[in-house]
């Protein structure tokens, strides 16, 4: 993990030439990285360390419950620490700012240690204000709006607004439509349910990441 974490730095340069991250992103789901349970297997191929096989491997595998499973499927196939770094400014398998483990975090480029600590220490996070604060007294806004591509807060299905809605990856007005008109949302079962018939298995259980009922 150490040698992962140093290509990991050392991409990070590349990574502020990259993007540019507002802190003034509405909903929940952090901007600025494609959501790699969700890309298109044609663009998948074209990202670091992929070919046509392993990016149809990786569909038929998606989604991933976490970036720990998914990390373990590209050194699977043999990815080098390097293209995984490279992958990682690309597109990422987004940790739940309140649910994270510390292995997952870890996997988050440069987050470390020291941002284990940090979000385990502020939960529950609720929204993006609270973050850019807690998070920029240690690192910075610059560094604090990266890390954010790298996170979510869950959107809480009964009292989300349609724009916490569509800051999850891929779920478009079809989903603030379907969240809204099962209100009140009482069980995943429900979820499940409801949603599958409009997206199917795979895609309700990559939404279901993004939202929590409470």
């Amino acid at each position: 993990m150490s040698r992962l974490r140093s290509a990991f730095l050392g991409a990070l340069c590349v990574a502020a030439l990259t993007f540019a991250v507002g802190s003034t992103t509405h909903g929940q789901v952090g901007a600025g990285l494609l959501d790699a349970n969700s890309v298109p297997e044609a663009e998948l191929a074209a990202m670091p360390g992929m070919t046509a096989d392993i990016a149809t491997a990786l569909v038929a595998a998606r989604p991933f419950a976490s970036i720990v499973d998914f990390n373990t499927f590209l050194v699977d196939h043999k990815l080098t620490e390097a293209q995984i770094a490279a992958f990682y400014l690309q597109a990422f398998v987004h940790v739940n700012l309140n649910t994270g483990t510390p292995e997952e975090i870890l996997l988050i480029p440069g987050a470390g240690n020291r941002m284990v600590r940090e979000f385990g220490e502020y939960r529950p996070w609720k929204t993006w204000a609270q973050f850019d604060k807690e998070i920029s007294k240690y690192v910075g806004q610059d560094e604090t709006n990266r890390l954010k591509q790298y996170v979510f807060i869950p959107v809480d299905l009964n009292t989300a607004t349609d724009a916490d809605i569509l800051s999850i990856p891929g779920a478009g007005a079809r989903m603030v439509r379907e969240f809204n008109e099962y209100r009140p949302w009482k069980t995943k079962a429900q979820f499940d349910k409801e949603i599958s018939k409009y997206v199917g298995e795979k895609e309700t259980a990559r939404l279901w990441r993004f939202v929590v009922i409470q």
